[in-house]
């Protein structure tokens, strides 16, 4: 059987959507009858962007242009501008694609020069960002030129073309919280843009190559369900033998309760959650190795035009330990875009450079956050994956891709498997870059930061959220302001940078809080613990605890027209809320977005609160050193029995060398450590200093199993070197800490 997994337009410009890398992966573990299974998987976001953005597309796009003016229609000024400096996009778009490939580097020195590229109004605003980017270097800035260049085709796009155009997304507003399917219905019925046309010539192309018996779509974002409904819409049509199946995110949060026949128009099944065990599923039906009624999580529309949820299968889902390695076999990994769009560091990361996806752990270890989909499996069922297989799924993706940089998707990493993986990288001594989401709980001291930064470790996202205690605890978030700023103070000072989510229109958050919390974020921003973030408005999502059970929380849900019982027969998910007690949040968003935007560089940190909104606010209550108090504060528990000992690095020098002390002379150690950027020398007793060399085999990131603290304790103890606890409160064991020794 072919099988070929599909990402519909669009996602990210930068790596590919892992959906079918993890689809692929796990397909190629099954051993299936009659020759296996041949899968194939396209990404049609990229490569229908590389195929509009290229001097046959962009010919094609001017091309259209001047039929829809010569068809009597307005276009503003800017898009007038764009068509009259057609010949300069038609000479600069293919070396500027280049470019932002990698492939074209030296390119760099004319578009900095602000004399290559064709400009419009997007680059109206870089006078104004001009001094967020006065320290970039000459690759980036360009980068930067470079994507304010697309953007400005984009604009043209979106007024004279197709309105659904985006980068990231297609066609996003039909698709995000449409409980009825009507106007997405209507859509598919149109005459197809420049854009479809695109897409569809290349699923066509696809199609040729791999004579596909079943399709899959990934739709993880409300982005991707119109392209997603195309493909399936011109697949019914031009190849009505093969199935089609539509799976992903945007599916499992907004589909639940899919009652809409029409969507089975443009496809054969809907499959809900982890897309491994409910595809084996639909493979044996296909296969007449199982009836449709024991298909797991899908819908399907039966021959009286119902639609029907089939989930009599009795197999679990696939243990994570089981769904193999991602496969980024087929895509184009050396063709997307490295664009720079915001100098957001964080939404950096998310648009520049190749990122190979892994998981540590499905779901979230604490699983409580009232605004979260915890109901859902995808957060509910946790099941983490051991050091030793990720560190062997690492290793198999370096050498498929030929990347070592790393984005692990989860939900909120657990802390004692980040130390487990941090240990098994040093042990291996691979080289990787990662960064992934975190909570902000106290498990992340300032040793384990260190040995995450030792192993690749280059940024952490969490949610601080409100930054109110009060409704962090409403959330059940499970964290304090304070303990938050004592998490991002460690990461910050291992050289981790530091997102913050951010969060406002919380139910009953009033205007006070709201702005005692823009004060909590402008204080870590003084602080430096915090490096970026972004301010999202709440969201009722129709599975979380919110959701669910809205008058826990003290307002009124407001559902949709026309739905039954809550519900349309469509998607069903993000939902209108009432909140009698809570502030006129609206208000807010344009001045929490200006200063955050300015907090990130440094600047602003000394205005009155006041200067960032156009009405009158109240006075913080927050005391102007509350986050430098927090900071501030140790820790003094003594560590865990069970928590590592860890000395990174080379085995030390020991030399004895004699000391004056008065009319006495005393023999010391000196313990050399050989760091990567200097050389260290440690003083001690010679016992002390001998014992500790002789340790080192024990402590050391090649030690075949960690030595616990207690282990340690009871080592120290066994030589004889003195009471313990006189030990670890020395100057000694300080002096040794600070020398690199981690106690996690």
């Amino acid at each position: 059987m072919r099988l070929l997994l599909l990402t519909p337009p669009f996602t990210q410009l930068n790596t590919p959507y892992p959906a079918t890398a993890y689809l692929a992966g796990y397909l190629k573990t099954l051993s299936w009858p009659g020759g296996g299974l041949q899968v194939h998987q396209a990404d049609l976001g990229i490569e229908t962007i590389l195929s509009l953005f290229s001097a046959e597309g962009v010919r094609q796009l001017f091309a259209t242009v001047d039929e829809v003016i010569s068809g009597g229609a307005n276009l503003s000024d800017n898009s007038l501008r764009i068509v009259r400096l057609r010949e300069d996009y038609l000479a600069t778009i293919g070396p500027t694609i280049r470019f932002l490939q990698h492939k074209n580097p030296t390119l760099a020195h004319a578009i900095a020069t602000r004399s290559y590229l064709p400009e419009a109004n997007r680059f109206a605003e870089l006078d104004d960002l001009e001094w967020a980017f006065g320290t970039m270097g000459l690759q980036d800035k360009a980068r930067h030129l470079a994507t304010l260049y697309l953007e400005d085709l984009s604009d043209l796009i979106v007024e004279a073309i197709d309105p659904h155009f985006g980068f990231s997304r297609y066609a996003e507003r039909l698709g995000r919280s449409a409980a009825h399917f009507d106007e997405l219905y209507e859509a598919l019925h149109q005459p197809k843009t420049l854009i479809s046309q695109l897409l569809l010539r290349l699923l066509d192309q696809k199609m040729a190559a791999y004579l596909p018996d079943l399709v899959c779509l990934t739709v993880p974002f409300p982005g991707n369900l119109f392209g997603a409904l195309l493909c399936g819409q011109h697949i019914k049509t031009n190849y009505p033998g093969i199935r089609v199946v539509m799976g992903g995110g945007y599916a499992n949060t907004e589909l639940r309760t899919l009652a809409e026949p029409r969507l089975f128009d443009f496809l054969d099944f809907v499959s809900l959650d982890d897309g491994e065990a409910p595809l084996r599923s639909l493979l044996e039906h296909l296969n007449g190795d199982r009836a449709i009624g024991q298909l797991k999580r899908t819908f399907y529309r039966n021959t009286d035009g119902r639609v029907i949820f089939g989930n009599g299968a009795a197999e679990k889902d696939v243990a994570q330990r089981d769904v193999g390695t991602p496969s980024y076999a087929d895509l184009p990994l050396g063709d997307y875009l490295s664009v720079i769009e915001v100098t957001n560091p964080m939404h950096r990361l998310w648009s520049d450079g190749r990122w190979n996806k892994l998981t540590l752990a499905h779901g979230c270890y604490w699983g409580k956050c009232s605004f979260c989909d915890i109901s859902l499996d995808y957060i509910a069922r946790y099941e983490p994956v051991t050091a030793k297989l990720l560190c062997d799924r690492i290793e198999a993706l370096i050498a498929e891709t030929g990347q070592n940089g790393f984005h692990f998707v989860d939900e909120a990493a657990p802390p004692a498997l980040m130390r487990d993986l941090a240990l098994e990288i040093l042990r291996r001594r691979l080289t990787v870059v990662w960064w992934t989401n975190i909570r902000f709980e106290s498990a992340f001291t300032a040793d384990l930061c260190q040995l995450l930064k030792l192993s690749g470790c280059i940024a952490v996202s969490g949610g601080l959220e409100v930054a109110s205690d009060r409704l962090l605890a409403k959330m059940q978030k499970g964290v304090t302001v304070a303990q938050v700023a004592r998490v991002a103070g460690h990461f910050t000072e291992a050289g981790i940078m530091v997102h913050a989510y951010l969060m406002y229109g919380f139910p009953t958050q009033t205007t006070p809080e709201t702005i005692d919390s823009l004060e909590m974020v402008r204080q870590l921003f003084a602080a430096g613990v915090v490096q970026s973030g972004f301010w999202h408005r709440f969201a009722m999502t129709a599975h979380s605890p919110v959701g669910l059970h809205p008058a826990l929380f003290d307002v009124t849900r407001i559902d949709p027209v026309g739905a039954v019982d809550g519900l349309g027969p469509f998607a069903n998910n993000d939902l209108d809320h009432h909140d009698p007690q809570g502030a006129d949040h609206d208000l807010f968003a344009e001045g929490l977005r200006k200063s955050l935007f300015n907090f990130m560089h440094g600047v602003g940190l000394d205005f009155p609160l006041n200067s960032w909104f156009d009405f009158a606010i109240p006075a913080t209550t927050i005391p102007k050193r509350f986050i430098e108090r927090a900071i501030a504060e140790t820790d003094d528990k003594a560590p865990r029995s069970n928590a590592l000992v860890v000395w990174p690095g080379r085995k030390p020098d020991l030399e004895l060398v004699t000391q004056k002390q008065g009319k006495r002379r005393v023999q010391q150690a000196e313990l050399l450590l050989a760091r990567r950027q200097d050389d260290l020398v440690v003083d001690m007793p010679v016992g002390l200093g001998e014992w500790l060399l002789l340790m080192w085999p024990k402590l050391s990131t090649q030690a075949p199993a960690p030595l616990t603290f207690a282990q340690f304790r009871t080592e120290f103890e066994q030589a004889n070197l003195g009471l313990f606890s006189e030990f670890i409160a020395s100057e000694a064991w300080s002096d040794w800490k600070e020398a690199g020794l981690l106690v996690v």
